[in-house]
Parts: structure tokens; sequence; C-alpha cells
């Protein structure tokens, strides 16, 4: 496009939820995202399930062959300030957006609004500058004991936003180590990847600029800064973080470059906003020796099919 921009400023907020409180969380989203549309940034993204929050440590009473009655309370407190997509939760995000003029993605815990409503999904948001809804991703497969709290998503969520500065799209957290789920938003003709997370290993650091270097995109990685003393002491479960420390997620943000030169990051054990300039002509120039789905692929060997259907465990026919 004629006038696309070719640089754009970016930020990733590395922060902490009100843990377990929705409308306070919601609020804080709120003022960050107006914080980072200060610094310029005009895409802000958010961690993974930032709101309420990413349960790091909690059992929800559960052992293999029984539920606890205190862990059904647990996760009671965690369904009812999870996220109705439509819904007030999305009307102020998508106003927050709108008063910064930039595009947002954050990280939410989704509660499924349309069927049974007994299933939550991580699920990551993205607003446009005119405060619209612009589509949503549900992570394809939680890992491991995030399997007891949250369901699968589907390939009808494999969301890539068309932006004034590129196409805008991502993966959250170990989802993007399947290679094939890579594959697919590589695909898309994603240019800025976004993956929001929980890993604070240093390892992570090594997917985020594996990932740039392989798409050759630019890379936007973002995760939360919790201790422990920011849980509430009210919470039923909260006893299971006694033999935790205190640093329960130090963070690790970082921006990377497609050719995996980092720009800004990564940021550990504290709260802040980064950002940086992006170049978007870097882009094709990266590419200049490797494109995975341009030149460097192999069709005649390799090909790749995504079911991008929804999957509803319900169909209702009718034959008048």
């Amino acid at each position: 496009m004629a006038d696309e921009l070719r640089v754009v400023k970016v930020a990733v907020v590395q922060a902490a939820p009100a843990l377990f409180d929705c409308k306070a969380t919601v609020e804080k989203a709120c003022r960050l995202t107006a914080e980072a549309a200060a610094q310029g940034a005009h895409l802000i993204l958010f961690p993974e399930a930032f709101i309420p929050a990413y349960p790091r440590g909690l059992s929800f009473g559960t052992v293999v062959g029984s539920r606890s009655r205190d862990g059904r309370q647990t996760w009671q407190t965690y369904w009812a300030n999870a996220v109705d997509v439509p819904g007030p939760v999305t009307r102020a995000l998508g106003a927050a957006a709108r008063d910064a003029n930039a595009y947002l993605a954050i990280g939410v815990i989704e509660r499924d609004s349309s069927f049974s409503r007994g299933t939550l999904y991580c699920t990551l948001l993205y607003f446009g500058p005119s405060g619209q809804l612009l589509g949503l991703h549900r992570k394809l497969k939680p890992t491991a004991a995030e399997r007891l709290i949250w369901g699968e998503g589907d390939g009808s969520t494999l969301t890539a936003v068309e932006t004034d500065f590129g196409k805008v799209g991502g993966l959250i957290c170990w989802e993007n180590y399947m290679p094939l789920a890579r594959m697919a938003m590589y695909g898309k003709g994603v240019e800025i990847y976004l993956a929001p997370t929980a890993d604070a290993r240093e390892t992570w650091q090594a997917t985020l600029r594996h990932i740039a270097c392989e798409g050759r995109c630019f890379v936007l990685g973002c995760n939360q800064f919790v201790t422990k003393s920011m849980y509430p002491g009210d919470l039923i479960g909260v006893g299971d973080l006694e033999s935790e420390p205190e640093m329960i997620c130090r963070g690790g943000s970082a921006i990377i470059s497609p050719l995996g030169a980092v720009l800004a990051g990564p940021l550990y054990d504290r709260e802040g906003i980064l950002a940086a300039e992006l170049d978007l002509d870097e882009i094709p120039r990266s590419r200049f020796d490797l494109d995975v789905t341009g030149h460097y692929a192999r069709p005649d060997v390799f090909q790749l099919t995504v079911n991008e259907k929804p999957a509803p465990s319900v169909l209702f026919t009718f034959e008048p």
C-alpha cells in the first residue's frame, strides 16, 4: 500500500495483574495502554492471561483421580473473574485502544459465553485504533497442568490482523514450540509476530530469536512480572504457594528484529514498558536469503494443510 507506514513504534507491557480481580486488572490495563501510547506506540502488547491472572503455583485441588471442594471454589473464583467476549471488558479495552489511537493485543482468560459457560480459554484479543474488536486467538494446546483449567481452541482462531503497517498475528507461549502452528502463521504473511507468554526462563529468549530468524519477522515477546505477595491472601488455594519462591515470574519481555537482533530487553525483575521503532523495510531485506513460505519452501516435498473450520461439539440441523 502506498500509504503504508514503513516505520512503526511498538511497545510490550510487562506488568502484574491485580490477580483474580478482573475489574481492577482492566483498569490497570487501560492505564498502561495510555502510558504506552504516550511513548508513541502504535501497537501495544500485554502478556498471556493478563486478565485476570496466570494462576502459577495453584493446584485447584486436583490430583489424578480426585478434585477437592476447595479446588472447585478456587476455580469458581477464577471463572467469575474471566472475560466474556464480547462484553463489558472488551468494550472497556476497545475504548482504551481508541483513546490511545493504537492497536492493542492482550491476553485474557475467556469464559465460553456461547455454549456451556463451563469452559475457559487462554485467549489473545486484538483491538484496532477505532476501538473495534478485530479478532481473537484461543490457545490450541494448553501446556501440562494448564489442561486442567483451560479448553483447547480450534483452527478457526488462527488470527492475523491487517494494519496500516503490515500484518500482525502470533501464538501464545508454548504454542510457539509447535512447528506446524508457526508455519501456519508464516503462511498468513505475519510481519509482526506476537508471542505473549508465561515462560520466564532464559531459554525462552532463544525461542523468540529463533522465530524471528525463521519467519523473518519482528517478534514481540511479553511476560508478566509477579511475586508471591501479590496473590490475594483470602484466595482459597493460596496455601499451594508455600513452597514457591517469592519471585513467581520474573518477566523476560523483549523485542527482536527479523535477523534475530535484540532491539529491546529482555526485561527482568520489575514491571516496565519496552518500546522500539521497527523499520519494516528490514523484513523484505531479511527475506532475500530465507523465505520459508516462498523461495525457501519445497511444496513438491512438503505441504501443510490447516483446518480453519470451527469445531463445535454440538451441531443442530433442520430438514423441512
